[in-house]
């Protein structure tokens, strides 16, 4: 087993840069995006907000490479933010990010119970603690800094906007069609190989400078490439590589960073949608009298986007569902293809966290919620047995049992029947 691990770290720190060498570095745009932001003022970060960005650090976290752990970053705060204040306005002011901040060790989390090839483990990134909080000051300044002309669609990152956002126009797009005339909703659940992996920097600071992020479009550049990683598996770890393309899974910048890196992925036609949470994209197509044409387009111009912008699909992944509720007889439906590869149809599909079926029934959901539920419930009675107090199991309900069944309620709910809002001993799912 030890061999095993020592050959494992050192085969997938190999593996995970393998979208190094499709990604195509653009060396004379970083040169322009240095000129052009030498231009314009850098933004400042004051003080107190590392101060509080070092006290809110939460001290359950593993350290990074560096060694340098919560705990001590959030018992002296008031010593160490004035030297990392300077230190990251140096960093800001000049555009580089120190070696240090940007060395990660890659944990590899198994995907599957039993993981049977390389790909079956998903990258997870340690970095320093340092940096995150860095990182969450650059993000507050990013997202303040948008112009309200990003795509609305994209709703990751955006202020009031959530999951829920996501779902509503999901289903309001699809319930409002007009199908007494035969017309029907196709929608295609994307999967990429490896979505935040994939980023180019000189494409996505391309993308910032359209933005008018200017100031960072440089310090952003320098922060994704020439970062030193080592893979880590058990005791074992491997020989350091350098890495210029993509955003290591667990930085704190990399959700944001890859939702500003596909906002220009957007609906070309009236007919169709391409809505987006960070890397959960799903495009919708209305159809009307069986013309497909304008979602076989859009389908067609996003292989087409996702080939330039060096973000692979996944096919076996991607699935396809169909809602029709214009009639009961079977109707023969256009097959898809992406790729040459046929795309998998499904009756249902989990859009995030919640069920999506070809009926637009939320039996499933509320199904699938409810064997949740009870899965807790035992925990709930155990700690009920062992005498701790009421406000320590209000605390545990709302945490495992309220945040489940709740989430997205007002995406679902109001069209739930009373079948599944019935309690659980009835046969369905609340009351």
């Amino acid at each position: 087993m030890v061999n095993v691990d020592a050959s494992l770290a050192d085969e997938l720190n190999t593996f995970y840069p393998h979208f190094e060498a499709a990604a195509n570095h653009a060396s004379g745009t970083t040169s322009m995006h240095a000129e052009r932001a030498r231009e314009v003022n850098t933004f400042t970060i004051l003080e107190h907000d590392v101060r509080r960005a070092f006290k809110r650090v939460n001290t359950r976290k593993a350290a990074g490479p560096d060694g340098i752990t919560g705990r001590v970053l959030k018992a002296c705060a008031d010593q160490l933010a004035p030297v990392f204040t300077e230190i990251f306005n140096l960093s800001l002011e000049q555009s580089v990010v120190p070696s240090c901040f940007k060395q990660s060790t890659i944990v590899p989390v198994p995907k599957k119970p039993q993981p049977a090839c390389l790909n079956d483990y998903r990258p997870v990134a340690l970095t320093s603690v340092v940096m995150k909080c860095f990182e969450r000051l650059v993000r507050d300044f990013i997202t303040a800094s948008l112009p309200d002309t990003l795509d609305p669609l994209q709703v990751a990152y955006r202020q009031n906007r959530s999951t829920e956002d996501a779902i509503a126009h999901l289903l309001h797009t699809t319930i409002h069609l007009d199908q007494r005339n035969g017309n029907y909703t196709k929608m295609l659940f994307v999967d990429y190989s490896s979505a935040i992996n994939t980023i180019i920097p000189s494409t996505l600071t391309s993308k910032l400078e359209v933005l008018e992020l200017l100031p960072l479009c440089q310090w952003i550049s320098n922060f994704l490439t020439d970062r030193p990683q080592a893979v880590r598996v058990g005791k074992h770890t491997s020989s350091t590589l350098t890495l210029s393309t993509g955003a290591p899974q667990g930085c704190v910048l990399s959700p944001l960073l890859y939702s500003l890196y596909t906002y220009d992925c957007v609906a070309t036609s009236n007919f169709t949608t391409i809505i987006k949470f960070v890397d959960d994209t799903v495009v919708v197509g209305l159809i009307f009298n069986n013309d497909e044409m304008a979602y076989l387009q859009e389908v067609k111009n996003l292989e087409r986007w996702c080939q330039e912008n060096n973000l692979p699909l996944n096919v076996s992944k991607t699935k396809e569902l169909i809602v029709d509720l214009s009639t009961k007889q079977e109707r023969s439906y256009q097959p898809l293809n992406i790729h040459g590869t046929p795309v998998e149809r499904v009756d249902s599909f989990r859009y995030l966290g919640v069920h999506i079926t070809q009926d637009l029934s939320w039996s499933c959901h509320t199904n699938t919620l409810v064997k949740k539920a009870r899965q807790r419930l035992y925990h709930l009675r155990r700690l009920r047995d062992f005498k701790l107090p009421s406000q320590v199991l209000k605390t545990f309900y709302t945490c495992t049992f309220e945040s489940v069944l709740t989430g997205s309620i007002t995406s679902w709910f109001g069209n739930s029947t009373m079948q599944d809002r019935r309690p659980p001993q009835e046969g369905g799912a609340f009351s």
